[in-house]
């Protein structure tokens, strides 16, 4: 049995201007061990499908319309309240994407890192706090047996995202959720980051969720690939077939949009057009309006999941049709 197992997940945002259908009919599953990348443009739904997973949608405006979260036989969407805050923070634990806003500025980071591991592990204090240092200490923190009784304003915006990091590993959770971990690291500390939870994957086989805009990190860390595209998966593979094999177009799209798969001194591409309003009726393929090998039909027809090899989904009618 799989260790996350979503199925037609379904979130939207009531608001005056109508419904926002952010996550439409998702499924997926995740193994022990596992990693799974979620990629697509902002907007598209990434973020929002985590968030519905874990219970953090604000309600209201937001509210899960339908669906299934299971994890280790446990559905996320239905269980108890006590019972979920059990798991969060302890079996699963997340990154967030702004540090700048994740850590609370009136609380010393000791106190925030320390937290999860006394509320979970009922630990001593002086036991958490020596974890805690060793933890910001793998996270590249130098001097942090100092810096942990620090305020967040006094840490710089790469260093809040490494103590968020530290906070969501310090629990060695099963699944961990990564939404955007390595946005404001450098390139060094990107490295030596993926390569902690790497490492921490091996030793204690936890899962991860790999949200990111960056294909480059995809590539090199992740078994497995979903696109996501207004609110739709509109394909899914083995990391080595979404990059040598893409089928839809939106994923090739996506690739030609990576700067180091440019020809030296060529124009970059760019996806022309925008992402479709979500509090509309999308009764086609929603990336019609943008698709190069789109034809009348793509915009009256929704194309749904299909296979074309093992593992290999596609929701392209074109594609399916034998055409492109």
């Amino acid at each position: 049995m799989p260790l996350l197992r979503v199925n037609d997940l379904r979130t939207s945002f009531h608001t005056r201007n109508g419904v926002t259908r952010a996550v439409d009919g998702v499924s997926f599953s995740l193994e022990r061990g596992e990693t799974l990348g979620i990629v697509g443009e902002s907007g598209s739904g990434k973020s929002v499908t985590c968030y519905s997973i874990l219970g953090l949608i604000p309600q209201p405006p937001g509210r899960i319309e339908g669906g299934v979260a299971e994890f280790d036989g446990i559905d996320l969407l239905r269980c108890a309240p006590d019972r979920l805050r059990d798991i969060r923070g302890r079996r699963i634990s997340m990154i967030f994407q702004d540090p700048m806003t994740s850590l609370n500025p009136y609380l010393r980071i000791s106190d925030q890192l320390t937290e999860a591991v006394r509320v979970h592990e009922k630990v001593a204090a002086k036991e958490a706090l020596g974890r805690a240092v060793a933890m910001l200490e793998a996270v590249g923190i130098n001097d942090a047996a100092r810096r942990i009784h620090l305020y967040p304003h006094e840490f710089s915006g790469g260093m809040r995202q490494r103590v968020m990091i530290a906070m969501a590993l310090i629990t060695r959770p099963e699944l961990l959720i990564a939404d955007e971990p390595t946005t404001a690291l450098d390139v060094t500390v990107q490295a030596q980051i993926l390569e902690l939870i790497q490492r921490l994957q091996r030793e204690i086989g936890m899962a991860v969720i790999f949200v990111t805009h960056d294909l480059g990190v995809v590539s090199g860390l992740c078994d497995r690939v979903q696109v996501m595209y207004a609110g739709r998966i509109v394909e899914t593979a083995d990391t080595r077939s979404i990059f040598y094999s893409p089928k839809h177009p939106y994923t090739r799209a996506l690739q030609r949009s990576i700067p180091g798969l440019q020809p030296k001194g060529a124009e970059l591409y760019t996806i022309p057009g925008l992402p479709p309003d979500l509090s509309k009726s999308l009764p086609g393929c929603p990336f019609a309006p943008r698709c190069e090998s789109a034809v009348a039909s793509c915009e009256t027809r929704r194309p749904e999941l299909t296979p074309i090899a093992a593992g290999h989904l596609h929701a392209c009618l074109r594609v399916r049709d034998g055409e492109i």
